[in-house]
């Protein structure tokens, strides 16, 4: 995952008023849908027929490799709004701390012959979730007291060699536990985590808080891919360096994927989305991603005529090493352009990055030739879809 530092602001939220990072459960029973003159302030002129579902205020995640949490946190405070349980700010790094520990088991029990990084997919955040529960971001924000933004830089070079000292430097069985000294770092750099914490008045544990607040249940989710070197409809464990879990995902084809995202969010859902950002099409200081042809030059607009897609074509520059999977964001809108392409409103992670405070739009062009994974809740999913993937 890169890491990348930008400010942070203060942007507009779907529902369209100023808010803070921080911020307290919105009154459910007042109307939810998006105002025009909001919806203007992220589409300008550019785009109209525009479909964006509700999303908590942008964060930023400095320089750390979470995006994975950030992106998978936000779409579950979006469906907690819409299950009606009310408007969460919730810490992305204390899940990030979860998977900090899990990643460092695997590696010792691998003896170092194993993936050791900030990255993550959404499939582990979720896990995180379900097994370490959830904390609300006022409780636990990983920020040290005097500390603004977030710095991984020292303590994953502290827990890194920590672990290589474990692995490299013993001789025979370990003979003293390793996990306590492991999570005094976390401790020193990100702050203990609470067993227990009131909220709103009520007494919770993470796990309880997950449960009972968020309602937070794990098989409520859907993981998908699409590659051509696995048969479709059936699992399959994407091969890229952050899936330190090994986690499966069902692999359909990109059209199908495509319809998924579009239909979820026309439904009022929103989708995790990791992807390859590395390109000249990606160009967060102008909130625009496209798939740029070989010989276009100079910044992106949305008139642009974009390369053709194709299975074959998004296969090849997975295997080649082309697309990788370096960034996970949420998918929280679509729309379309004044020449009648689609694209997604996506919500990043950096910061108020960009015209749009923080959201870009992505051509679905882009999406097809980018995708990684994507993850979304069932309900969102077409009935016959979940049947061929049964």
């Amino acid at each position: 995952m890169k890491l990348i530092s930008i400010k942070t602001g203060v942007f507009f939220l779907p529902v369209f008023f100023q808010c803070a990072v921080s911020f307290a459960q919105v009154d459910l029973s007042k109307e939810t849908t998006s105002d025009p003159k909001g919806i203007q302030k992220i589409a300008g002129d550019t785009f109209s027929s525009v479909k964006m579902q509700f999303a908590t205020p942008v964060k930023d995640q400095a320089k750390t490799g979470t995006c994975w949490s950030f992106s998978t946190i936000s779409c579950i405070e979006s469906q907690t709004y819409k299950n009606r349980l009310g408007a969460y700010d919730i810490s992305e790094m204390y899940t990030a701390r979860n998977i900090y520990l899990e990643k460092a088991r695997n590696y010792i029990l691998r003896q170092g012959k194993a993936q050791f990084s900030q990255g993550a997919l959404a499939h582990d955040a979720i896990r995180a979730i379900k097994t370490y529960g959830a904390i609300p971001e006022t409780v636990y924000s990983g920020l040290l007291p005097g500390q603004r933004k977030f710095n991984h830089d020292n303590l994953f070079s502290e827990l890194r060699g920590y672990l290589d000292s474990i692995v490299f430097k013993h001789s025979g069985p370990l003979t003293a536990p390793w996990e306590p000294g492991f999570v005094s770092i976390l401790d020193k750099h990100m702050g203990k985590a609470p067993a227990n914490f009131v909220f709103n008045q009520k007494k919770y544990t993470p796990q309880s808080f997950a449960a009972e607040a968020l309602r937070f249940n794990e098989n409520d989710f859907v993981y998908l891919t699409s590659f051509t070197h696995h048969p479709f409809f059936k699992t399959m464990i994407p091969e890229v360096p952050d899936n330190f879990s090994n986690s499966s995902y069902y692999n359909i084809p990109m059209e199908e994927m495509l319809k998924t995202i579009k239909s979820a969010v026309e439904k009022g859902y929103t989708v995790i989305w990791d992807t390859d950002v590395s390109n000249d099409g990606f160009q967060s200081k102008k909130g625009i991603a496209l798939f740029r042809k070989s010989t276009a030059t100079g910044e992106v607009n949305t008139q642009e005529e974009e390369e053709k897609w194709s299975p074959a074509l998004r296969q090849q520059l997975f295997e080649n090493l082309t697309t990788q999977d370096d960034h996970l964001m949420h998918i929280v809108g679509l729309e379309k352009n004044k020449e009648g392409k689609t694209f997604f409103i996506v919500k990043n992670s950096w910061g108020d990055a960009g015209p749009y405070g923080g959201f870009m739009h992505v051509s679905e062009a882009y999406i097809a030739i980018n995708t990684i994974t994507i993850v979304l809740p069932k309900a969102a999913v077409d009935p016959i879809l979940l049947d061929k993937l049964k």
